[in-house]
């Protein structure tokens, strides 16, 4: 009885001691807790805890995480920053890290939804090709659309035939072994690029070696096969070919090579940064080239396509009576529906221009020219322009010419069938002829200028940086608003011309001819220019007078003339050897 007494006092006094110890805990809570506000504290949020990594946010230890506020406050008086400054500065250098890789994503996601956009495309018309293809000329009447088993089965054909031909493609192209070559002239070089810069052996019309490619069709190659082997690189690793979990990005590319076989395709090989200075990663990727599509098959017909040769001259008498010698032998003679419009600046020898042009009318009973005199200044773009706009006759093809060029009759049906009103324009690159006393050695070995007329490295080369001669409907000429008349003398107005037409919808057909030629006549650099443009001058006078081979050996010939002196004392000196 005692007992149980006992344990029922104890057990009351211990129920108290609990109650007042939840009691005092309550209250210490409630006084030394912080104030509630309606924002909540900077140290409520789920931040990285401060340590011996980042001292600028207070970590310094078991002891220093378990101060107050008063020793909070005194680390600030002694020049440390508070603790809630420092989480702000850390969560706006996280804030900016965040932004910075979303807006990488951003353009990322963009480049992947046009490539996607772009290979729909394509798939989408090359299962129309293979539709049609399966269809043949029984789709008609095969029934409702769509198609039945032979038609899905056709099309599964033709697909099948057209992967096996790509894979043809691979195994003939110097991809994986080489092939014998019969010579050095039969390689086909690579050309070397990086992220910016392409090193190139045919320089184009730059002549650089090296540059940014400027061609739109060049970029856009190189941007995607770069993104093919960044993605390829960044797929699921695998492991048959070895990757790591390493992310590739641009910056770990290094250099690539390329080349294209005409008739198989193009090759391409990547070489990447890997995970160590002495490891790489290189990927071969090759476009094979399909087989040949028929686009068009039809019969042109040039007979009633007569041609308006204009010719803006100034004095140059001496030269208009050549170029009218050609004209008589090509135009008249052989081809016989062309048309002369010459525009004569000034009233300098006049006469004789006048004269040159009734002889040739008299001799070959050729009426079909035009004569139109401006007292004015000389302006190439004016003269062509006013010789375009007189035409009276409809819709004529037009062929802007210069007093010192020649042309042959398969040109001129070559500018027929290169142009169309309204969709093609012709720029051709003319053969542009060396100094023929420097080809032939001396004036009087020169042969006749139907004989220098040979298309060789050492007599002349393509100007393919001149526009002035070109083939084009009248009416698209109009349409594009004509030449800048405002370009005073040679030079500029034919630059501006063309990049009109490459601004605009039309076909620019460009490229060489072998039967329009520039003759050479001397290029005077007058004392009047600025340095700058006399420098220019010469450079192109260089350019013009021959060849590189051909200048060297002007440049030594001393030294030439000198060997061959000793060549011949030798040979005196010895005859019995000799």
């Amino acid at each position: 009885m005692l007992r149980r007494g006992l344990l029922a006092r104890v057990s009351r006094v211990g129920g108290a001691l609990v109650l007042l110890c939840c009691s005092l805990s309550l209250l210490y809570v409630m006084t030394c807790g912080p104030p509630h506000t309606d924002d909540a504290p900077l140290s409520s949020h789920a931040l990285p805890r401060a340590g011996p990594h980042h001292p600028g946010l207070g970590g310094t230890g078991g002891a220093g995480a378990a101060g107050t506020g008063g020793a909070r406050a005194g680390d600030a008086q002694s020049g440390g920053p508070p603790a809630a400054q420092s989480y702000q500065l850390l969560l706006q250098e996280r804030e900016e890290q965040h932004r910075l890789h979303i807006s990488s994503l951003k353009k990322q996601i963009a480049q992947l939804k046009e490539a996607l956009q772009e290979r729909s495309q394509q798939l989408k018309g090359v299962q129309e090709t293979l539709k049609r293809a399966a269809g043949g000329g029984d789709a008609g009447a095969a029934g409702p659309p769509g198609g039945g088993p032979a038609d899905s089965q056709g099309a599964r054909s033709q697909q099948a035939d057209l992967q096996e031909f790509l894979r043809s493609q691979l195994s003939k192209a110097e991809v994986s072994a080489g092939a014998r070559l019969p010579s050095e002239y039969a390689v086909v070089p690579f050309e070397s690029f990086t992220l910016q810069r392409v090193y190139q052996l045919e320089t184009g019309l730059t002549r650089h070696p090296e540059e940014k490619p400027v061609r739109k069709d060049k970029r856009e190659e190189l941007g995607e096969v770069l993104e093919t082997a960044l993605h390829s690189l960044n797929a699921a690793p695998s492991q048959h070919d070895g990757q790591t979990g390493k992310v590739y990005t641009p910056s770990d590319f290094m250099e690539g090579i390329t080349r294209t076989e005409k008739d198989k395709g193009a090759l391409y090989e990547l070489t990447f940064r890997g995970e160590s200075s002495n490891e790489f990663r290189r990927l071969v990727l090759f476009r094979p080239f399909g087989p040949l599509m028929k686009v068009k098959n039809e019969k042109v017909n040039t007979a009633g396509v007569p041609i308006n040769v204009i010719v803006p001259l100034s004095r140059r008498a001496d030269k208009f009576k050549h170029f009218m010698h050609n004209f008589r032998e090509v135009c008249v003679r052989q081809d016989g529906r062309v048309h002369l419009t010459v525009v004569y600046f000034g009233n300098e020898q006049m006469s004789e221009v006048r004269s040159t042009l009734e002889n040739t009318s008299r001799e070959v009973h050729f009426k079909n020219f035009t004569l139109l005199q401006l007292d004015e200044e000389f302006s190439r773009g004016r003269g062509l322009d006013v010789g375009a706009r007189a035409w009276k006759g409809g819709n004529v093809l037009l062929f802007f010419c210069d007093v010192d060029i020649y042309f042959t009759a398969d040109f001129l049906n070559t500018c027929r069938l290169n142009t169309q009103p309204g969709k093609k324009v012709f720029y051709p690159v003319l053969f542009s002829q060396y100094n023929p006393t420097l080809i032939y050695g001396s004036l009087e070995h020169v042969p006749p200028v139907e004989q220098q007329l040979v298309i060789k490295k050492d007599t002349g080369f393509w100007r393919d940086f001149g526009f002035g001669m070109t083939c084009q409907y009248r009416s698209d000429f109009i349409n594009i608003g004509g030449f800048d008349i405002d370009i005073k003398g040679w030079g500029g107005e034919d630059v501006h011309l063309y990049r009109k037409y490459l601004h605009s919808n039309l076909l620019v057909v460009r490229a060489p001819s072998r039967g329009l030629f520039h003759l050479w006549h001397e290029k005077r650099c007058g004392d009047e220019l600025p340095p700058d443009q006399y420098r220019m001058c010469m450079q192109s006078k260089a350019m013009n007078e021959a060849s590189h081979g051909q200048l060297g050996m002007l440049l030594f010939r001393h030294e030439i003339e000198a060997h061959l002196r000793k060549q011949k004392q030798q040979q005196n000196s010895n005859p019995k050897k000799s």
